[in-house]
């Protein structure tokens, strides 16, 4: 999601602690995290630890890809029904599900995780590596769900410290960017549930383990918007022997993504961010045979909206010129099956939560981050009635609405990069020695010991700044 270096070198140059010695310190025997009081006036129990690497490790030896994850969703809503949350599942028609967590009137927080893998070889070596083969858990969700159910289980047992709901999202099909708008659109979340007063998420990064990472106020996007996109070349298939008969959709798709790879620096300003890339090719069967069709899946990532248009319209005219050229018998198919906007983290909102972050980990170990190109659905939390909850395509889409007396409005949202690299990796890279795994990388292996801990802390430091302080009547509690 996004790289190391400039990051941890800031913490250096600032004096502060190294990514080796934040990582080191990162879990003490009695469960306390780094450099701060933990949430709830005391260290995080050791009961608690154990269930949330169970979790994990369980999570992250069964992995399902996206649209598939029924099994994440079945241990997840335990857990969250172990807690005391009353849980709903198939929200958005998928396997989306929405735990709720009451304690007497008050604010509600929503903490989103989400639930599916990647179509991954994992080659990490771990003893409880992926047992599916070809997906893993590569971007590191089910360090994310783990985390959640453990903040989720320290909220309830501290119910005495705070008053009002909260909602925890699990979201599938996140690596499709389909997720999001399932659960907001079919699922209508925020009608059935309630329009949250801030909804909050992290995501394991590249970066020294025990550490956090938050964009500085008035910076770039944390992340960039995306299109992804499906397009289908036609030719005309035949036997490899006779190629004057064929029309060779191969040959095409090849032009086509080398002609693809010009587009940005064609249609972007030089100081403009964007990437496109062509993720899957996909043709043929056999040698000998001449297919009658290839399939490319490619996706645009820019920083503002009109950028994503401009580089979508530049891509199709790409693909149906380099058919048109080729002789092709069929006009291309060119299919925008996702969109998502620029993730920006609500400024106010953030400096709350990273002031909570600050307290319970020390100024030390939350770094600053700059923008990344990578991109995710969880913006379209950001929005409800007409502004989030309409049909794919813009920001906003169409159609759609938040139910009787609802209105388009936006929610704040609070976002941040959970560290997850070891001591020893870290320090390996940065000696110069092998690069730290990224996510969605076969070797991705985030250091548990280290990271989850801070994660759940980091949660419900996080939640607590938005929720009323306690303590809360019995018969609130109950209500």
């Amino acid at each position: 999601m996004v790289t190391a270096a400039g990051t941890a070198k800031d913490a250096d140059d600032d004096g502060h602690a190294t990514g080796a010695e934040a990582a080191r310190e990162a879990v003490r025997e009695d469960g306390r995290a780094p450099g701060g009081r933990p949430p709830g006036g005391g260290p995080l129990p050791r009961p608690l630890l154990r269930a949330a690497v169970e979790l994990y490790l369980d999570l992250h030896a069964h992995p399902e890809l996206s649209g598939h994850e029924h099994r994440t969703a079945d241990r997840l809503a335990a857990r969250l029904a172990g807690h005391g949350c009353t849980v709903t599942r198939s929200v958005g028609g998928g396997h989306g599900l929405v735990g709720v967590l009451r304690n007497g009137p008050g604010p509600t927080v929503l903490l989103r995780t989400e639930l599916d893998a990647l179509p991954v070889t994992e080659a990490t070596g771990l003893p409880y590596a992926s047992t599916t083969p070809g997906v893993m858990h590569a971007c590191g969700h089910d360090l994310h769900i783990a985390a959640v159910a453990g903040a989720v289980a320290h909220l309830a047992a501290t119910r005495d410290t705070w008053r009002g709901t909260v909602l925890v999202v699990g979201q599938p099909e996140e690596e499709t960017l389909r997720g999001a708008r399932s659960l907001l659109t079919e699922g209508r979340l925020y009608e059935r549930f309630g329009v949250p007063d801030a909804v909050l998420a992290q995501h394991a990064a590249p970066l020294p383990a025990g550490t956090l990472a938050h964009v500085p106020a008035g910076g770039p996007p944390l992340m960039a918007g995306s299109l992804a996109v499906e397009a289908v070349l036609h030719g005309r298939g035949g036997h490899a022997a006779t190629p004057h008969l064929n029309v060779d959709p191969v040959l095409m798709a090849a032009a086509t993504v080398l002609r693809l790879r010009t587009v940005v620096a064609e249609a972007t300003a030089p100081a403009e961010q964007a990437v496109l890339t062509v993720g899957s090719v996909r043709a043929g069967e056999r040698g000998n045979i001449t297919p009658d069709h290839a399939e490319l899946s490619l996706t645009v990532r820019a920083f503002t909206e009109e950028a994503l248009d401009r580089l979508a319209a530049a891509a199709e005219r790409v693909v149906r010129a380099e058919a048109a050229a080729s002789g092709a018998p069929r006009t291309p198919e060119f299919t925008v099956t996702a969109r998502s906007p620029a993730l920006r983290p609500d400024p106010a909102l953030t400096a709350r939560v990273r002031r909570a972050h600050e307290a319970l980990l020390g100024p030390g170990r939350v770094l600053d981050l700059a923008g990344s190109a990578a991109t995710e659905d969880f913006p379209h939390f950001a929005s409800y009635g007409q502004g989030g909850q309409g049909g794919p395509g813009g920001q906003g889409g169409q159609g759609g609405d938040a139910g009787p007396g609802a209105s388009a409005g936006a929610v704040p949202v609070a976002y941040w990069m959970l560290g997850t690299t070891g001591a020893g990796p870290w320090r390996t890279a940065r000696a110069g020695g092998t690069p730290v795994p990224p996510n969605h990388a076969p070797g991705f292996a985030p250091d548990v010991r280290a990271a989850l801990p801070v994660g759940i802390g980091a949660l419900a430091a996080a939640a607590r700044q938005v929720l009323d302080p306690g303590p809360a009547g019995s018969q609130e509690a109950a209500s």
